[in-house]
């Protein structure tokens, strides 16, 4: 009995559209929105345009002459993108306020990274994604953990669409444009004929051989994603219990889970549930943390602490600011 999937015909892409309710935003300040290190399934077209999925929506996003936002989505998927992009983009909270809340007025370095990055947000990505995520991040870049779920999702997950684009002579020029040439290092194929598909769903993932996750380039993540997958298939509604909690009782029962460490937790809970007091600690945070604020030798609990404390409730919103400058500034320094 064949078991191929089904063939889900290529879509035809609706005319670019305005997204209500967002910011202007520079080029740089979208791009590390979407691909500095809080999304992983975003990907850079040719032309400013950025392809990107979560749950069973994709869509594309670019900005206008004047920096305003706008989206294009397959017509059968365009309805359900409208519902969901503004959750995606947290566009119900006021980002411009919140921001000024921060403590920049007295602290010079936040205020440096502020002026930087003007309007960047937390995406509020779906809580279950977020987690798999990162699992898949430890000890890895961002490319990499990219093509980890890049692999998770074609060799695992439900096919909804194809990318390219319904006219067959723009598809030809986009397989040979940059753009073109950073999907296919992603590990994409053809970017005008590659298809798409969602992530497994964890009850999904229960199911698969740890040896099949690790041939999607996992690692020793593979057995927490397997351990942790089976351990959300006996308790049902576990994650959407924990993603209601309040940000201490969701972190400690994060951290009941294989493979889920303090840094993990944190981003979790930062990015796919919208806890802004949560504050991940990396080697990036550690290095800003050390150079800018003389927290030399600290352990990341130890800098954790400082940073809620330091920052105050909206101490994750801070660390993005400070994660965002502190990358740009190493890409900056001489080799």
């Amino acid at each position: 009995m064949s078991t191929s999937r089904p063939i889900v015909p290529k879509y035809s892409w609706m005319p670019f559209a305005p997204v209500a309710g967002m910011p202007p935003f520079t080029p740089s300040v979208l791009a590390e929105i979407l691909d500095g290190g809080q999304a992983f399934r975003w990907h850079a077209e040719d032309g400013g345009t950025w392809l990107g999925q979560w749950a069973g929506n994709i869509v594309r996003l670019r900005l206008d002459e004047r920096g305003c936002l706008q989206v294009s989505a397959p017509a059968a998927l365009a309805p359900q993108a409208a519902r969901e992009l503004p959750r995606y983009l947290a566009a119900d909270r006021d980002w411009a306020g919140l921001t000024d809340s921060l403590p920049w007025r007295s602290d010079a370095h936040l205020q440096n990274c502020l002026a930087a990055f003007p309007g960047l947000r937390i995406l509020r990505q779906p809580f279950g994604e977020t987690l798999l995520g990162f699992l898949c991040s430890a000890t890895k870049q961002i490319v990499q953990i990219k093509q980890m779920l890049a692999l998770l999702a074609e060799r695992h997950g439900a096919e909804i669409g194809r990318a390219g684009s319904p006219n067959p002579a723009e598809n030809i020029a986009r397989s040979h444009a940059p753009g073109g040439a950073g999907i296919r290092k992603a590990g994409f194929g053809d970017p005008a004929l590659h298809q798409l598909h969602r992530l497994p769903t964890w009850p999904e993932l229960a199911a698969i051989p740890e040896a099949e996750l690790r041939a999607c380039q996992l690692g020793f993540r593979a057995g927490y994603i397997s351990e942790t997958a089976r351990t959300l298939a006996a308790r049902p509604g576990w994650l959407d219990e924990t993603e209601a909690l309040p940000y201490p009782a969701a972190k400690a029962r994060l951290l009941e889970l294989p493979g889920v460490g303090e840094k993990i937790a944190d981003c979790v809970l930062l990015f796919g549930a919208g806890r802004l007091e949560a504050f991940p600690v990396d080697t990036w945070i550690l290095q800003a943390m050390a150079a800018r604020y003389g927290l030399v030798g600290w352990k990341p609990a130890q800098v954790a602490q400082f940073g809620r404390a330091h920052f105050g409730p909206l101490a994750g919103l801070a660390q993005q600011f400070l994660f965002a400058h502190e990358r740009r500034s190493a890409k900056a320094l001489p080799d």
